[in-house]
Protein backbone atom coordinates (compact mmCIF):
# COMPACT_ATOMS: atom_id res chain seq x y z
CA UNK A 1 0.00 0.00 0.00
CA UNK A 2 0.58 3.60 -0.37
CA UNK A 3 1.09 6.31 2.74
CA UNK A 4 1.44 10.00 2.32
CA UNK A 5 2.94 12.01 5.06
CA UNK A 6 1.73 15.67 4.88
CA UNK A 7 4.30 17.78 6.02
CA UNK A 8 3.22 21.13 6.15
CA UNK A 9 2.77 24.60 7.78
CA UNK A 10 -0.01 25.25 9.20
CA UNK A 11 -0.80 28.37 11.46
CA UNK A 12 -2.45 28.75 14.89
CA UNK A 13 -6.19 29.46 14.83
CA UNK A 14 -6.71 29.81 11.08
CA UNK A 15 -9.01 26.77 11.33
CA UNK A 16 -10.63 27.97 7.85
CA UNK A 17 -7.14 28.03 6.20
CA UNK A 18 -6.19 24.58 7.83
CA UNK A 19 -8.86 22.77 6.40
CA UNK A 20 -8.81 23.89 3.02
CA UNK A 21 -4.73 23.17 3.24
CA UNK A 22 -5.81 19.26 4.83
CA UNK A 23 -8.18 18.98 2.37
CA UNK A 24 -6.17 19.46 -0.43
CA UNK A 25 -3.70 17.72 0.64
CA UNK A 26 -5.99 14.73 0.91
CA UNK A 27 -7.26 15.28 -2.38
CA UNK A 28 -3.51 15.17 -3.90
CA UNK A 29 -2.51 11.90 -2.15
CA UNK A 30 -5.35 10.53 -3.28
CA UNK A 31 -5.05 11.42 -7.04
CA UNK A 32 -1.47 9.94 -6.52
CA UNK A 33 -2.63 6.28 -5.32
CA UNK A 34 -2.22 6.69 -2.17
CA UNK A 35 -4.46 5.02 0.91
CA UNK A 36 -3.78 6.65 3.55
CA UNK A 37 -2.63 10.00 4.63
CA UNK A 38 -1.51 10.91 8.00
CA UNK A 39 -0.90 14.47 9.12
CA UNK A 40 0.79 16.25 11.90
CA UNK A 41 -0.25 16.54 15.43
CA UNK A 42 -3.15 19.32 16.17
CA UNK A 43 -3.60 19.72 12.30
CA UNK A 44 -6.91 21.60 12.33
CA UNK A 45 -5.69 24.56 14.91
CA UNK A 46 -2.42 24.51 14.52
CA UNK A 47 0.17 23.64 17.38
CA UNK A 48 0.35 24.81 20.00
CA UNK A 49 -2.69 26.80 20.53
CA UNK A 50 -1.82 27.28 24.20
CA UNK A 51 -5.29 28.54 26.04
CA UNK A 52 -6.93 28.94 22.61
CA UNK A 53 -8.29 25.37 23.49
CA UNK A 54 -9.84 26.09 26.69
CA UNK A 55 -12.58 28.25 24.70
CA UNK A 56 -15.79 26.26 23.90
CA UNK A 57 -16.03 28.19 20.36
CA UNK A 58 -12.44 27.30 19.18
CA UNK A 59 -13.53 23.81 19.94
CA UNK A 60 -16.86 23.52 18.35
CA UNK A 61 -15.02 25.74 15.01
CA UNK A 62 -11.90 22.49 15.10
CA UNK A 63 -15.05 19.86 15.35
CA UNK A 64 -17.05 21.37 12.29
CA UNK A 65 -14.14 21.82 10.16
CA UNK A 66 -13.37 18.50 11.19
CA UNK A 67 -16.83 17.05 10.27
CA UNK A 68 -16.16 19.39 6.91
CA UNK A 69 -13.06 17.29 6.22
CA UNK A 70 -14.69 14.13 6.48
CA UNK A 71 -17.35 14.85 4.14
CA UNK A 72 -15.49 16.04 1.58
CA UNK A 73 -12.17 14.01 1.57
CA UNK A 74 -12.33 11.59 -0.75
CA UNK A 75 -13.96 8.83 0.32
CA UNK A 76 -12.20 5.46 -0.26
CA UNK A 77 -9.18 7.75 1.62
CA UNK A 78 -8.09 6.96 5.42
CA UNK A 79 -7.39 10.55 6.61
CA UNK A 80 -5.74 11.43 10.31
CA UNK A 81 -6.11 14.66 11.31
CA UNK A 82 -5.43 16.21 14.74
CA UNK A 83 -7.62 18.19 16.77
CA UNK A 84 -8.61 19.32 20.32
CA UNK A 85 -11.61 17.28 21.27
CA UNK A 86 -14.09 18.53 24.33
CA UNK A 87 -16.68 15.91 25.44
CA UNK A 88 -18.18 15.27 28.60
CA UNK A 89 -15.25 13.28 29.47
CA UNK A 90 -12.91 16.57 28.82
CA UNK A 91 -10.34 18.14 26.57
CA UNK A 92 -7.99 16.12 24.85
CA UNK A 93 -5.44 16.27 22.09
CA UNK A 94 -7.02 13.61 19.65
CA UNK A 95 -6.80 12.29 16.05
CA UNK A 96 -9.56 11.31 14.11
CA UNK A 97 -9.59 8.55 11.35
CA UNK A 98 -12.06 9.84 8.64
CA UNK A 99 -12.85 7.45 6.08
CA UNK A 100 -16.11 7.37 3.63
CA UNK A 101 -17.09 10.39 5.11
CA UNK A 102 -17.40 9.92 8.80
CA UNK A 103 -15.14 10.05 12.26
CA UNK A 104 -14.11 6.46 12.28
CA UNK A 105 -12.20 6.68 15.18
CA UNK A 106 -10.63 8.84 17.77
CA UNK A 107 -7.23 8.73 19.54
CA UNK A 108 -6.65 10.67 22.29
CA UNK A 109 -3.10 11.46 23.59
CA UNK A 110 -1.92 9.35 26.16
CA UNK A 111 1.53 11.12 27.44
CA UNK A 112 0.83 14.95 28.25
CA UNK A 113 4.64 16.52 28.08
CA UNK A 114 4.78 19.01 31.06
CA UNK A 115 8.61 20.11 30.36
CA UNK A 116 10.68 22.57 28.96
CA UNK A 117 8.69 24.51 26.15
CA UNK A 118 5.13 22.29 26.85
CA UNK A 119 2.70 22.48 29.20
CA UNK A 120 -0.45 20.09 28.13
CA UNK A 121 -1.32 18.75 31.47
CA UNK A 122 -2.55 22.63 32.15
CA UNK A 123 -4.80 22.19 29.28
CA UNK A 124 -6.06 18.68 28.53
CA UNK A 125 -7.10 15.78 29.86
CA UNK A 126 -5.41 12.11 29.08
CA UNK A 127 -6.80 9.14 26.98
CA UNK A 128 -5.51 5.47 27.88
CA UNK A 129 -7.35 3.65 25.31
CA UNK A 130 -5.37 2.46 21.70
CA UNK A 131 -6.70 2.85 18.11
CA UNK A 132 -5.76 0.57 15.96
CA UNK A 133 -7.58 0.17 11.88
CA UNK A 134 -7.04 -2.01 9.20
CA UNK A 135 -5.76 0.06 5.64
CA UNK A 136 -4.51 -2.07 2.82
CA UNK A 137 -4.56 -5.02 4.49
CA UNK A 138 -2.57 -3.39 7.38
CA UNK A 139 -3.09 -2.64 10.92
CA UNK A 140 -2.61 0.61 12.00
CA UNK A 141 -2.31 2.11 15.60
CA UNK A 142 -1.91 5.47 16.82
CA UNK A 143 0.54 7.48 19.06
CA UNK A 144 0.57 11.26 19.21
CA UNK A 145 3.87 13.31 19.77
CA UNK A 146 4.65 12.92 23.24
CA UNK A 147 3.30 8.93 23.48
CA UNK A 148 6.40 7.26 21.98
CA UNK A 149 9.05 9.55 24.67
CA UNK A 150 7.26 7.38 27.10
CA UNK A 151 7.12 3.44 27.60
CA UNK A 152 2.99 2.21 27.68
CA UNK A 153 1.40 3.40 24.43
CA UNK A 154 2.93 1.81 22.03
CA UNK A 155 3.16 -1.62 23.63
CA UNK A 156 -1.24 -1.00 24.11
CA UNK A 157 -1.37 -0.54 20.37
CA UNK A 158 0.81 -3.46 19.70
CA UNK A 159 -1.61 -5.51 22.41
CA UNK A 160 -4.23 -4.18 20.15
CA UNK A 161 -3.48 -5.88 17.40
CA UNK A 162 -1.47 -2.93 15.29
CA UNK A 163 1.05 -4.18 12.98
CA UNK A 164 2.75 -0.48 12.15
CA UNK A 165 3.09 2.30 14.75
CA UNK A 166 1.80 6.14 13.18
CA UNK A 167 2.96 9.15 15.07
CA UNK A 168 2.07 12.62 14.19
CA UNK A 169 3.69 15.02 15.77
CA UNK A 170 4.16 18.61 16.42
CA UNK A 171 8.11 18.36 17.77
CA UNK A 172 9.74 21.89 17.79
CA UNK A 173 13.42 21.88 16.55
CA UNK A 174 16.47 22.63 18.92
CA UNK A 175 19.94 21.78 17.30
CA UNK A 176 20.57 17.62 17.08
CA UNK A 177 16.68 16.82 17.53
CA UNK A 178 16.48 14.99 14.71
CA UNK A 179 18.81 12.46 15.95
CA UNK A 180 17.30 12.33 19.54
CA UNK A 181 13.98 11.19 17.66
CA UNK A 182 15.46 8.57 16.22
CA UNK A 183 17.16 7.18 19.44
CA UNK A 184 13.18 7.44 21.28
CA UNK A 185 11.73 5.56 18.09
CA UNK A 186 14.11 3.25 18.47
CA UNK A 187 13.37 2.91 22.12
CA UNK A 188 9.87 1.98 21.59
CA UNK A 189 10.69 0.06 18.79
CA UNK A 190 12.76 -2.45 21.15
CA UNK A 191 9.86 -1.79 23.93
CA UNK A 192 6.74 -2.86 21.28
CA UNK A 193 8.41 -4.70 18.35
CA UNK A 194 6.45 -2.16 15.77
CA UNK A 195 8.14 -0.10 12.87
CA UNK A 196 7.35 3.68 12.97
CA UNK A 197 6.09 6.49 10.79
CA UNK A 198 6.58 9.78 12.12
CA UNK A 199 5.06 12.70 10.63
CA UNK A 200 6.24 15.79 11.82
CA UNK A 201 5.13 19.73 11.10
CA UNK A 202 7.11 22.68 9.86
CA UNK A 203 7.01 26.07 10.29
CA UNK A 204 7.08 28.67 12.43
CA UNK A 205 4.87 29.62 15.57
CA UNK A 206 6.44 32.25 17.58
CA UNK A 207 9.40 31.27 19.57
CA UNK A 208 8.93 27.61 17.86
CA UNK A 209 10.13 25.97 14.84
CA UNK A 210 8.92 23.09 14.10
CA UNK A 211 11.36 21.18 11.11
CA UNK A 212 9.65 18.41 9.46
CA UNK A 213 12.32 16.04 8.96
CA UNK A 214 10.10 13.12 9.03
CA UNK A 215 10.84 10.00 8.92
CA UNK A 216 10.25 5.93 9.25
CA UNK A 217 12.22 3.17 11.24
CA UNK A 218 11.56 -0.46 10.22
CA UNK A 219 11.65 -3.10 12.61
CA UNK A 220 15.63 -3.80 12.45
CA UNK A 221 15.43 0.04 14.01
CA UNK A 222 17.08 1.27 10.71
CA UNK A 223 15.40 4.61 9.34
CA UNK A 224 14.29 3.68 5.88
CA UNK A 225 12.60 6.77 5.14
CA UNK A 226 13.77 10.15 6.61
CA UNK A 227 11.96 13.17 4.47
CA UNK A 228 13.75 16.36 4.23
CA UNK A 229 14.04 19.11 6.95
CA UNK A 230 12.23 22.70 6.24
CA UNK A 231 10.27 21.67 3.78
CA UNK A 232 6.45 21.37 2.92
CA UNK A 233 5.26 18.78 0.77
CA UNK A 234 3.55 14.97 0.60
CA UNK A 235 5.87 12.76 0.92
CA UNK A 236 5.01 9.13 -0.23
CA UNK A 237 5.75 5.98 1.63
CA UNK A 238 5.73 2.04 0.55
CA UNK A 239 4.43 -0.56 2.85
CA UNK A 240 4.36 -4.19 2.18
CA UNK A 241 4.13 -6.13 5.29
CA UNK A 242 6.76 -4.93 7.83
CA UNK A 243 9.21 -3.33 5.51
CA UNK A 244 8.87 0.47 3.94
CA UNK A 245 10.63 2.16 1.12
CA UNK A 246 10.43 6.34 0.48
CA UNK A 247 13.00 9.50 0.66
CA UNK A 248 16.27 9.39 1.69
CA UNK A 249 17.63 12.54 3.23
CA UNK A 250 20.87 13.11 4.60
CA UNK A 251 20.41 15.14 8.30
CA UNK A 252 21.65 18.47 8.12
CA UNK A 253 25.13 20.44 10.06
CA UNK A 254 24.45 21.84 12.60
CA UNK A 255 24.95 25.14 11.31
CA UNK A 256 22.72 24.72 8.35
CA UNK A 257 19.85 23.25 10.33
CA UNK A 258 20.60 26.57 12.90
CA UNK A 259 20.31 28.84 9.66
CA UNK A 260 17.72 27.19 8.17
CA UNK A 261 15.67 27.27 11.39
CA UNK A 262 16.06 31.09 11.81
CA UNK A 263 14.96 31.82 8.38
CA UNK A 264 11.89 29.94 8.09
CA UNK A 265 11.32 31.49 11.89
CA UNK A 266 11.32 35.25 10.35
CA UNK A 267 9.81 34.37 7.58
CA UNK A 268 6.30 32.78 9.14
CA UNK A 269 6.35 35.79 11.93
CA UNK A 270 6.65 38.39 9.33
CA UNK A 271 4.31 36.62 7.25
CA UNK A 272 1.88 34.91 9.76
CA UNK A 273 1.58 38.30 11.95
CA UNK A 274 0.71 40.35 8.57
CA UNK A 275 3.57 42.44 8.63
CA UNK A 276 4.49 44.64 5.58
CA UNK A 277 8.39 44.13 5.59
CA UNK A 278 11.05 44.32 8.72
CA UNK A 279 13.84 47.32 10.02
CA UNK A 280 16.72 46.24 11.77
CA UNK A 281 19.53 48.65 12.65
CA UNK A 282 22.93 48.04 11.45
CA UNK A 283 26.36 48.64 13.15
CA UNK A 284 28.68 46.96 10.65
CA UNK A 285 29.02 44.44 13.71
CA UNK A 286 28.54 40.87 12.97
CA UNK A 287 25.66 40.20 14.82
CA UNK A 288 23.00 42.55 12.56
CA UNK A 289 25.45 41.46 9.58
CA UNK A 290 23.73 37.82 10.51
CA UNK A 291 20.58 38.94 11.22
CA UNK A 292 20.32 41.17 8.05
CA UNK A 293 21.59 38.26 5.96
CA UNK A 294 19.12 35.92 7.24
CA UNK A 295 16.02 38.01 7.14
CA UNK A 296 16.99 38.92 3.23
CA UNK A 297 17.20 35.19 3.35
CA UNK A 298 13.40 34.85 4.66
CA UNK A 299 12.07 37.61 3.34
CA UNK A 300 13.87 38.94 0.40
CA UNK A 301 15.41 42.55 -0.12
CA UNK A 302 12.71 44.34 -1.20
CA UNK A 303 10.59 44.09 2.11
CA UNK A 304 14.14 44.44 4.27
CA UNK A 305 14.95 47.83 5.30
CA UNK A 306 18.51 48.63 7.20
CA UNK A 307 19.46 51.96 8.99
CA UNK A 308 22.51 52.43 9.96
CA UNK A 309 22.76 54.97 12.94
CA UNK A 310 25.95 56.26 13.22
CA UNK A 311 27.23 58.37 16.33
CA UNK A 312 30.67 60.26 17.80
CA UNK A 313 31.97 56.57 18.75
CA UNK A 314 30.94 54.86 15.47
CA UNK A 315 33.90 53.64 13.66
CA UNK A 316 34.11 54.66 9.92
CA UNK A 317 34.83 50.94 9.18
CA UNK A 318 31.69 50.43 10.69
CA UNK A 319 29.92 52.21 8.35
CA UNK A 320 32.01 51.32 5.22
CA UNK A 321 31.63 48.13 6.01
CA UNK A 322 27.70 48.52 6.40
CA UNK A 323 27.54 49.97 2.69
CA UNK A 324 29.64 47.14 1.40
CA UNK A 325 26.77 44.45 2.98
CA UNK A 326 23.67 46.38 1.83
CA UNK A 327 25.41 46.63 -1.86
CA UNK A 328 25.23 43.14 -2.30
CA UNK A 329 22.50 42.21 -0.91
CA UNK A 330 20.43 44.76 -2.70
CA UNK A 331 18.40 45.51 0.49
CA UNK A 332 17.11 49.42 1.41
CA UNK A 333 19.59 51.07 3.08
CA UNK A 334 19.58 54.78 5.34
CA UNK A 335 21.66 56.39 7.27
CA UNK A 336 20.18 58.77 10.27
CA UNK A 337 22.82 60.22 12.55
CA UNK A 338 22.63 60.14 15.94
CA UNK A 339 24.17 62.83 17.39
CA UNK A 340 21.31 65.82 17.80
CA UNK A 341 19.50 63.72 19.18
CA UNK A 342 21.87 62.14 22.19
CA UNK A 343 22.87 65.82 22.46
CA UNK A 344 19.13 67.16 23.01
CA UNK A 345 19.01 64.01 25.50
CA UNK A 346 22.51 65.50 27.39
CA UNK A 347 20.97 68.21 27.25
CA UNK A 348 17.40 68.40 28.69
CA UNK A 349 19.26 66.32 31.35
CA UNK A 350 22.12 68.41 31.61
CA UNK A 351 20.90 70.03 35.55
CA UNK A 352 19.28 66.45 37.05
CA UNK A 353 22.95 65.21 36.22
CA UNK A 354 25.01 68.04 37.11
CA UNK A 355 27.78 67.16 39.35
CA UNK A 356 28.03 63.50 38.40
CA UNK A 357 29.84 62.20 35.77
CA UNK A 358 29.54 60.53 32.63
CA UNK A 359 28.89 56.52 33.11
CA UNK A 360 27.03 53.97 31.57
CA UNK A 361 23.94 55.66 31.30
CA UNK A 362 24.90 57.94 28.38
CA UNK A 363 26.21 54.97 26.62
CA UNK A 364 22.34 53.21 26.90
CA UNK A 365 20.83 57.21 25.68
CA UNK A 366 22.64 56.12 22.04
CA UNK A 367 21.23 52.63 22.43
CA UNK A 368 17.59 54.25 23.28
CA UNK A 369 17.94 56.84 20.75
CA UNK A 370 18.46 54.28 17.90
CA UNK A 371 15.37 52.28 19.63
CA UNK A 372 13.46 55.18 19.18
CA UNK A 373 14.09 55.73 15.69
CA UNK A 374 13.23 52.39 14.83
CA UNK A 375 9.91 51.92 16.43
CA UNK A 376 9.12 55.28 14.55
CA UNK A 377 10.12 53.49 11.54
CA UNK A 378 7.96 51.03 12.24
CA UNK A 379 5.10 52.81 13.24
CA UNK A 380 4.97 55.15 10.30
CA UNK A 381 5.18 51.99 7.36
CA UNK A 382 3.48 48.55 9.24
CA UNK A 383 6.77 47.47 9.74
CA UNK A 384 8.38 44.71 12.31
CA UNK A 385 12.02 45.52 13.89
CA UNK A 386 14.30 42.84 14.43
CA UNK A 387 16.86 42.91 17.14
CA UNK A 388 20.16 41.62 16.76
CA UNK A 389 21.33 40.98 19.99
CA UNK A 390 22.71 37.52 20.53
CA UNK A 391 22.22 34.84 23.29
CA UNK A 392 25.33 35.80 25.19
CA UNK A 393 24.47 39.11 25.80
CA UNK A 394 20.91 38.23 26.85
CA UNK A 395 21.99 36.01 29.56
CA UNK A 396 24.44 38.33 30.36
CA UNK A 397 22.82 41.31 30.43
CA UNK A 398 25.05 42.92 28.06
CA UNK A 399 21.67 44.88 26.45
CA UNK A 400 20.29 48.45 26.79
CA UNK A 401 16.40 48.36 27.66
CA UNK A 402 13.92 50.13 25.25
CA UNK A 403 17.32 50.77 23.47
CA UNK A 404 18.91 47.69 21.38
CA UNK A 405 16.15 45.37 23.05
CA UNK A 406 13.33 47.52 21.37
CA UNK A 407 11.71 45.95 18.53
CA UNK A 408 9.23 43.00 17.74
CA UNK A 409 11.71 39.48 17.09
CA UNK A 410 14.80 39.01 18.42
CA UNK A 411 16.44 36.43 16.08
CA UNK A 412 19.47 35.59 17.72
CA UNK A 413 18.08 35.73 21.21
CA UNK A 414 19.02 31.80 21.36
CA UNK A 415 21.98 32.12 19.15
CA UNK A 416 25.41 32.17 21.61
CA UNK A 417 28.59 34.55 20.45
CA UNK A 418 30.35 31.43 19.39
CA UNK A 419 27.72 30.23 16.99
CA UNK A 420 27.35 33.55 15.55
CA UNK A 421 30.57 33.15 14.09
CA UNK A 422 29.79 29.82 12.81
CA UNK A 423 26.52 30.98 11.43
CA UNK A 424 28.47 34.30 9.40
CA UNK A 425 30.98 31.98 7.92
CA UNK A 426 28.48 29.19 6.83
CA UNK A 427 26.26 32.06 5.14
CA UNK A 428 29.20 33.25 3.59
CA UNK A 429 30.35 29.27 2.19
CA UNK A 430 26.52 29.31 0.18
CA UNK A 431 27.11 30.05 -3.62
CA UNK A 432 26.29 34.30 -4.02
CA UNK A 433 24.20 35.55 -6.14
CA UNK A 434 27.08 37.35 -7.91
CA UNK A 435 29.64 35.18 -6.38
CA UNK A 436 30.89 37.10 -3.51
CA UNK A 437 30.54 36.41 0.34
CA UNK A 438 27.24 38.34 1.69
CA UNK A 439 29.05 38.91 4.82
CA UNK A 440 32.34 40.99 4.38
CA UNK A 441 35.26 39.34 6.14
CA UNK A 442 36.70 41.90 7.93
CA UNK A 443 33.07 42.23 9.90
CA UNK A 444 33.63 38.32 10.93
CA UNK A 445 37.61 39.33 12.05
CA UNK A 446 36.50 42.71 13.57
CA UNK A 447 36.73 42.53 17.18
CA UNK A 448 33.17 42.54 18.61
CA UNK A 449 32.44 46.41 19.97
CA UNK A 450 28.81 48.45 21.06
CA UNK A 451 30.85 51.61 19.48
CA UNK A 452 28.92 53.19 22.61
CA UNK A 453 32.21 55.13 24.23
CA UNK A 454 36.08 55.42 22.82
CA UNK A 455 37.88 52.57 22.29
CA UNK A 456 35.50 49.68 23.55
CA UNK A 457 34.99 46.05 23.11
CA UNK A 458 32.76 43.36 24.55
CA UNK A 459 35.75 42.16 26.48
CA UNK A 460 36.01 44.95 28.41
CA UNK A 461 32.66 43.78 30.33
CA UNK A 462 32.61 40.21 29.28
CA UNK A 463 34.82 37.31 29.53
CA UNK A 464 36.10 35.64 25.52
CA UNK A 465 33.12 34.39 24.30
CA UNK A 466 34.30 30.69 24.26
CA UNK A 467 34.66 31.01 27.70
CA UNK A 468 31.47 32.68 28.30
CA UNK A 469 29.11 30.51 26.01
CA UNK A 470 30.72 27.02 27.54
CA UNK A 471 29.77 28.80 31.23
CA UNK A 472 26.58 29.42 29.80
CA UNK A 473 24.94 25.91 28.30
CA UNK A 474 26.29 24.65 31.60
CA UNK A 475 24.24 26.84 33.58
CA UNK A 476 21.54 27.49 31.69
CA UNK A 477 20.93 24.33 29.47
CA UNK A 478 22.22 22.14 32.12
CA UNK A 479 20.81 23.22 34.99
CA UNK A 480 24.59 22.56 36.73
CA UNK A 481 25.59 24.15 39.81
CA UNK A 482 28.61 26.64 40.13
CA UNK A 483 30.73 23.80 41.73
CA UNK A 484 30.23 21.49 38.54
CA UNK A 485 31.19 24.45 36.40
CA UNK A 486 34.21 25.33 37.75
CA UNK A 487 35.22 21.08 38.20
CA UNK A 488 34.83 21.57 34.56
CA UNK A 489 37.87 23.66 34.56
CA UNK A 490 36.66 27.11 34.82
CA UNK A 491 38.09 29.27 36.75
CA UNK A 492 35.87 30.21 39.67
CA UNK A 493 36.44 34.05 40.12
CA UNK A 494 35.24 34.12 36.10
CA UNK A 495 32.16 31.45 36.78
CA UNK A 496 30.78 33.57 39.99
CA UNK A 497 30.79 36.72 37.66
CA UNK A 498 29.08 34.81 34.66
CA UNK A 499 26.00 33.36 37.13
CA UNK A 500 26.06 36.67 38.99
CA UNK A 501 25.48 38.86 35.74
CA UNK A 502 22.71 35.94 34.22
CA UNK A 503 20.75 36.24 37.51
CA UNK A 504 20.25 39.98 37.82
CA UNK A 505 19.68 40.38 34.11
CA UNK A 506 16.72 38.26 34.04
CA UNK A 507 14.50 41.82 34.60
CA UNK A 508 15.80 42.86 31.03
CA UNK A 509 15.04 39.32 29.62
CA UNK A 510 11.21 39.54 30.80
CA UNK A 511 10.89 42.28 28.61
CA UNK A 512 12.91 41.33 25.51
CA UNK A 513 10.60 40.39 22.38
CA UNK A 514 10.34 36.87 21.66
CA UNK A 515 12.64 35.26 19.38
CA UNK A 516 13.06 31.47 18.04
CA UNK A 517 14.37 28.71 19.99
CA UNK A 518 17.33 26.95 18.58
CA UNK A 519 18.87 25.38 21.65
CA UNK A 520 17.61 22.41 24.16
CA UNK A 521 16.60 25.79 26.58
CA UNK A 522 15.74 29.36 25.57
CA UNK A 523 14.95 31.89 27.49
CA UNK A 524 11.30 32.73 27.01
CA UNK A 525 8.76 29.61 27.15
CA UNK A 526 11.37 26.94 27.84
CA UNK A 527 13.96 28.97 31.30
CA UNK A 528 11.32 30.21 33.82
CA UNK A 529 13.51 31.97 36.62
CA UNK A 530 11.91 34.28 38.87
CA UNK A 531 13.09 38.11 38.93
CA UNK A 532 12.79 38.67 42.18
CA UNK A 533 15.17 36.37 43.78
CA UNK A 534 17.80 35.91 47.08
CA UNK A 535 19.01 32.75 46.17
CA UNK A 536 22.93 33.06 44.90
CA UNK A 537 23.98 29.87 43.26
CA UNK A 538 27.07 31.68 43.00
CA UNK A 539 27.63 32.07 46.65
CA UNK A 540 28.73 28.24 46.90
CA UNK A 541 32.10 29.46 45.57
CA UNK A 542 33.00 32.30 48.46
Amino acid sequence: MKLAIAQINLTVGDIAGNADRLLAAACEAHAAGAALLLTPEMSICGYPAEDLVLRRDFCEACAAALAKIADEAPRELALIVGYPERTDDGLFNAAALLRGGRIEAVYRKHHLPNYSVFDEQRVFDSGDAPCVFSCGGVSFGLNICGDIWEPGPATRAMEAGADWLLVPNASPFHLNKERERHAVARSRLAEAGLPIIYANLVGGQDELVFDGASFAVSTGGEVVVQCPAWREGLFYLDIAGNSCSGPRHDLQTEEAAAYDALVLAVRDYVGKNGFKGVHLGLSGGIDSALTLAIATDALGAGQVHAVMMPSDYTASISVEDSREMVQRLGVRYSEIAIGPIFDAFVAQLAGEFAGRVADATEENLQARARGTLLMALSNKFGSLVLTTGNKSEMATGYATLYGDMAGGFAVLKDVPKTLVYRLANYRNSLPGTAGFQVIPQRIIDRPPSAELRPDQTDQDSLPPYDTLDAILAAYVERDLAARDIVALGFDAAIVRKVIRMIDLAEYKRRQAPPGPRITPRNFGKDRRYPITSKYRPEGELS
